[in-house]
């Protein structure tokens, strides 16, 4: 869910997030959001802290109180250290300042949903894939495969993400964040997942990860 009351920014993240195949709901005000909660669930929960009718930090309050279990991120023009903090105690997971590309902030949903799915579970399934993420072991069909540290954060993150479409960019933010520039180049991704795909395939899995041309790519099945 999108609480954002700028409505061609409201716009402009639904439509990006649709794209890459995120079901969006949108609403303009601190009301709506409590009336949408009332609804549906969300797996995570895009909040502007100022909205015409309340502030987002007591919207995030309001989510903790009635135990809603949704990943939340902070949208704000304001980027001072003390609104950021004040955002993250309250319990918000992560914090952007506008302006944003909308391709950090689908990397920052991404990565908030993959972390959260392997909360309070060691192991992640996606058919003869499993995964488990504190010995980092991998099997295909019960049979272990190594691989790299920077394969299994590639597997780990697709999987997390199984049949969306992700973006070059999302992969870039989401392994190599901790570069300073972020300039990884196409064919470095490539390498990483030509060699998992490979160590995937030759274990006996199915040849999930496609291309997707001019965009990025996709995992799971066609």
């Amino acid at each position: 869910m999108i609480v954002e009351d700028e409505k061609l920014l409201s716009e402009s993240v639904s439509n990006y997030l649709v794209n890459s195949r995120v079901a969006c709901t949108s609403v303009q005000t601190y009301k709506g959001a409590v009336d949408r909660l009332a609804e549906k669930s969300f797996d995570c929960i895009i909040i502007d802290i100022g909205l015409p009718d309340g502030s987002g930090i007591d919207l995030i309050r309001y989510i903790k109180r009635k135990k809603i279990d949704s990943g939340l991120i902070i949208i704000s023009a304001k980027n001072s250290l003390e609104d950021k903090i004040e955002g993250l105690e309250t319990g918000a997971d992560d914090f952007l300042s506008k302006p944003f590309h909308l391709s950090e902030l689908n990397a920052r949903i991404n990565a908030l949903i993959r972390r959260r799915k392997f909360s309070g579970n060691n192991i992640l399934e996606y058919n003869e894939i499993k995964i488990e993420s504190e010995s980092q072991v991998v099997t295909v069909k019960n049979k272990k495969i190594n691989l790299t540290k920077k394969e299994f954060e590639l597997l780990v993150y697709f999987v997390s993400n199984a049949e969306k479409i992700i973006t070059k960019d999302a992969i870039a933010y989401n392994l190599w964040r901790n570069n300073a520039d972020l300039a990884v180049s196409s064919e470095i991704i490539y390498t990483h997942l030509k060699n998992l795909r490979k160590k995937l395939v030759d274990a006996g899995a199915a040849d999930y990860i496609e291309a997707v041309y001019g965009v990025g790519y996709k995992f799971g099945k066609s």
